[in-house]
């Protein structure tokens, strides 16, 4: 993945000079409000993306037409929403490259993604000794559960050092992965910083040392074709609610081989094929790791939001979004007393930055007045922000239905703000 030159698939370069934002934007209702007297700038994305509404009206559909519950019904509406439910997880396995639907577990979101890998594959496999290697650009989400598992076996938890540009060190991690190594986890791409990691390049390295791969693609995966195969990592882990579908669901992408090693990390219906009190047998993949009714909803809205994106074109979206991070850096770059953190050459359309003598979270509030949505805080980054001594940044981060217009808007507030807080 290139920010600098997005390609399509075959290496030509993506045309985003035809990129109609206006009929897009005409697609997300929520866009189209004023919030305290102004219209809505919505510059949040990194935290959750809009719906566009043939989403939301793919969820209405199931819930007026279809919804009964999954794989147990012989009645017609259990057989529609099952249907419907197992048709989504053939979407995702297209969108992603994957081999086979069993390799597409359906969880929550990313962060049940992890902890499911962390207590399913690590926990049963790894020895007290074992390392796992992370970056210390990490989302709270790829470093919690590998604390809990260190705590849990004893497995010991090494850090990937970045430095000011806010990239990770690959002459570091070449140093740091060795014989006890059991387990790469990397972010695709940085929530905080919105640096790209290049992660092939730490990916062919692991696999030299015949070790697995975790990449978190949470905020990767609505900005760029992601090919699983082509890629080579073992596990990907995603959110709906990041690329234009429901909150509340996710997927787990494992190569079959180790799935199929991997026991159950929850108990309940639907994820055994027989249970007696003297033993359970379980279900085959993937719906082993799918304990309960699942989230019917959130995989047709998901499946719809990845039709909708396949429509306009990851690599175009990847164009438009790149367009608009220059824009928005030159702008911002521009302010006195701005300071952009993470500046590494590659990166998703992200913007964290700093304004002289003004907490994150004024700059937050009095950009709200403006009708601005920005986030605030340590971006469930903390050691990040230990790293470049700050207690948090403001974040502005864009989709392909932003505009020049709104970084302006931006722009403009932030002016206000020094005038009322400078």
């Amino acid at each position: 993945m290139n920010a600098a030159v997005p390609a399509t698939r075959n290496g030509t370069p993506a045309d985003a000079t035809a990129f109609d934002v206006e009929a897009i934007r005409r697609d997300f209702p929520i866009l189209h409000q004023t919030v305290n007297g102004k219209p809505l700038v919505y510059l949040d994305n990194a935290a959750s993306s809009q719906r566009p509404k043939s989403v939301i009206e793919a969820i209405s559909r199931y819930y007026e037409n279809d919804h009964a519950n999954v794989h147990r019904g012989v009645h017609t509406l259990s057989q529609r929403a099952t249907d419907a439910y197992e048709g989504a997880r053939e979407t995702i396995r297209r969108f992603i490259n994957a081999r086979d639907t069993k390799e597409i577990v359906f969880v929550r979101g990313t962060t049940e993604a992890v902890n499911l890998v962390a207590q399913s594959f690590a926990r049963t496999g790894f020895q007290p000794g074992d390392e796992i290697l992370i970056s210390a650009l990490e989302h709270h989400a790829n470093i919690v559960p590998w604390q809990l598992l260190r705590e849990q076996i004893g497995a010991v938890l090494k850090v990937i050092p970045i430095n000011e540009q806010g990239e990770v060190d690959f002459v570091e991690f070449e140093k740091l992965i060795g014989p006890r190594t059991r387990l790469l986890a990397l972010a695709h791409v940085s929530n905080a910083l919105g640096t790209i990691v290049p992660v092939e390049k730490f990916i062919k390295v692991a696999k030299q040392h015949g070790v697995p791969v975790l990449l978190d693609g949470a905020q990767a995966i609505p900005h760029t074709a992601v090919d699983v195969q082509a890629l080579g990592c073992d596990f990907y882990c995603f959110s709906s609610h990041k690329m234009l579908g429901p909150t509340g669901m996710g997927v787990l992408y494992g190569k079959r081989e180790l799935l199929e090693k991997m026991p159950p990390w929850q108990g309940g219906g639907d994820m055994i094929l027989s249970v007696s009190f003297e033993k359970t047998t379980f279900n085959q993949l993937p719906w082993k790791f799918e304990a309960g009714t699942p989230h019917i909803a959130g995989a047709i809205g998901l499946a719809t939001a990845i039709d909708y994106l396949e429509k306009i074109g990851m690599d175009r979206i990847a164009a438009y979004e790149h367009e608009l991070l220059v824009y928005a850096t030159e702008r911002l770059s521009q302010l006195p007393g701005l300071r952009i953190v993470g500046t590494a050459p590659e990166k998703a359309a992200v913007v964290s930055f700093m304004l002289e003598g003004i907490h994150p979270h004024d700059i937050g509030t009095i950009l709200d007045t403006e009708g601005v949505a920005i986030r605030t805080g340590h971006h469930c980054a903390m050691p990040v922000m230990d790293f470049f001594k700050i207690p948090a940044t403001a974040r502005a981060s864009m989709s392909f239905y932003n505009t020049r217009e709104e970084i302006d808007r931006l722009v403009t507030a932030l002016e206000h703000t020094r005038q009322v807080l400078g």
